[in-house]
């Protein structure tokens, strides 16, 4: 597995589809955006599921945790029947969020990868984008990075998506 993790609009999303076209073999692209789109639309604005404050602010409820587990589980048990994963998450959690990762992956192998980019531009990515709340960008960009621990890292401030995928690949061989 290969774990990206990085605030929104920091690159992650096309890191992840040019490490599919440049890697070899077939890797599964998963993503806390496509296990948010897949919850419950009350859910996406309840206390129990997820909020989005006006200034950025993510908050998570106790179904949304439950959940979030149960997919956690469900995409570790695709790569141990021996599917190849690239996750591309947030950790708002920090270092806790990388830890309930690991407690599900116990012996797999798994890079993990910092996706930095600086708060302008992530922020001027987010404006945009048009998808995101506004704020989000700049609350994240190094809150998601306190405490986790990364076998390598990039930087889209200024170095291409491809570059990037490029250099996360060079650590798998």
């Amino acid at each position: 597995m290969i774990i990206l993790n990085g605030g929104s609009s920091s690159g992650k999303s096309g890191i992840v589809r040019c490490l599919q076209a440049e890697l070899p073999d077939p890797w599964l692209a998963f993503g806390c955006d496509s296990f948010v789109d897949a919850l419950p639309a009350r859910m996406r604005a309840s206390d129990d599921g997820i909020t989005f404050d006006a200034d950025g602010g993510v908050s998570v409820g106790g179904e949304f945790r439950a959940l979030e587990e149960a997919w956690t589980e469900g995409v570790v048990a695709m790569a141990r029947a021996g599917a190849r994963i690239i996750i591309d998450d947030v950790f708002l959690g920090r270092a806790a969020s990388q830890e309930r990762w690991r407690k599900a992956l116990g012996d797999l192998d798994v890079l993990w990868v910092g996706v930095r980019c600086e708060s302008a531009v992530a922020e001027g990515r987010e404006i945009a984008r048009g998808d995101r709340v506004r704020g989000m960008a700049a609350a994240q960009a190094d809150l998601v990075h306190e405490g986790v621990t990364y076998d390598v890292e990039v930087d889209t401030t200024h170095t291409e998506s491809l570059l990037c995928a490029r250099a996360i690949a060079a650590h798998l061989r």
